[in-house]
């Protein structure tokens, strides 16, 4: 079984070829335009697909030594994300398709990453046991779900604001720092001390409760945006760059203790003894450090996706797509899917 997919969902060109389930290709290009804007502009990311889409194809069928004509399924996000960016990828897909008369199936983005654990490319043959917890945390989403075998899930807590991705690179814009500030800060905070500051970790005091019904898995990181800048709000830009390292450090701690304690007592309350890590932030080292260590010093499976594949990337697309196929999901029989912004859980 071949599988082409193709991701579009925000600034990242994405194609992958699986072969049986294996990861065969997966490139990924990244725009780095955006930079100059301190965020993504929906319209030039639209452009940037289109400049892009038909060159990450022909490079993912080139590595994978795959003929557009051996391929069985062709597979491509429909949503969240941004519409113009994914109606790149989502109607270029279908036409694709069309054109070779394959099947076509749409993906959902954030499903996706939910099951990105499941990624195979020969470096491991572990994967996550059903059922299990996933922690999907990324630029614009943070929730947890219960992931069952049947691919059905539940949320059971999400954002009610701000994502904690979102929280890492507005926080760092209020540093000096450029977009996208994640992996900066990651890196200056390695030599800084996380206790220079007491950010405020929200929501924290209602996780806590006797009866699961009763407990809030919810996040919240408004609050903490809103706390960096009133404390940078008379500090000097010499006494920030003298503390940088510092001030990352206790941002970043800030964020990882939240989404650790909250994903460890909702493995406890409901419990789940497998842990699943997933989306652009579960890149960042010290999420991966603390949730390693909790998970070992009280024994539970803690399973999370390379770096390239906790990004936004086409693997996870067609992943998805082969264990729908897998499991008998039948494609949809036109070529209509539509996209859509918004995440809309099964």
């Amino acid at each position: 079984m071949i599988i082409l997919g193709l991701e579009t969902s925000c600034d990242e060109t994405s194609a992958a070829v699986l072969i049986d389930g294996k990861v065969a290709s997966n490139i990924i290009s990244s725009q780095l335009a955006h930079q100059t804007f301190g965020g993504v502009v929906p319209e030039l990311a639209s452009r940037e697909h289109e400049r892009l889409v038909v060159f990450v194809l022909e490079q993912a069928l080139e590595k994978s030594n795959i003929h557009k004509s051996s391929l069985d399924f062709i597979a491509a996000t429909a949503g969240p994300g941004l519409i113009g960016a994914l109606l790149v990828g989502l109607n270029f897909a279908q036409a694709f398709a069309f054109a070779l008369g394959k099947p076509f199936l749409p993906i959902n983005h954030i499903e996706a990453h939910i099951f990105s654990a499941f990624i195979n490319d020969g470096s491991t043959d572990t994967f996550p046991s059903f059922p299990y917890l996933c922690l999907t945390v990324s630029g614009g989403h943070t929730l947890l779900t219960i992931v069952q075998e049947d691919l059905s899930y539940k949320v059971i807590g999400q954002t009610i604001d701000d994502a904690a991705g979102e929280a890492f690179d507005k926080t760092g814009k209020m540093l000096g720092l450029s977009y996208p500030a994640g992996a900066t800060i990651d890196r200056l905070a390695q030599s800084g001390d996380a206790n220079f500051h007491k950010f405020p970790r929200a929501l924290m005091h209602t996780a806590h409760s006797a009866h699961a019904s009763h407990t809030n898995f919810n996040f919240s990181f408004s609050g903490l945006k809103t706390s960096v800048q009133t404390f940078l709000r008379d500090k000097s830009e010499a006494f920030v760059q003298a503390h940088l390292a510092d001030l990352c450090a206790s941002i970043q701690a800030a964020i990882v203790d939240v989404l650790v304690e909250k994903t460890i007592l909702a493995a406890e309350t409901f419990g789940l003894k497998t842990i699943s890590v997933t989306g652009g932030v579960s890149a960042n080292s010290e999420l991966r450090r603390k949730f390693q260590q909790v998970c070992a010093e009280k024994n539970f499976s803690l399973h999370i996706p390379k770096p390239i594949y906790s990004t936004d990337n086409a693997a996870m697309i067609a992943s998805l797509a082969y264990l729908k196929l897998q499991r008998g999901f039948m494609p949809p029989a036109s070529y209509s899917a539509s996209a859509f912004a918004n995440f809309l859980p099964r």
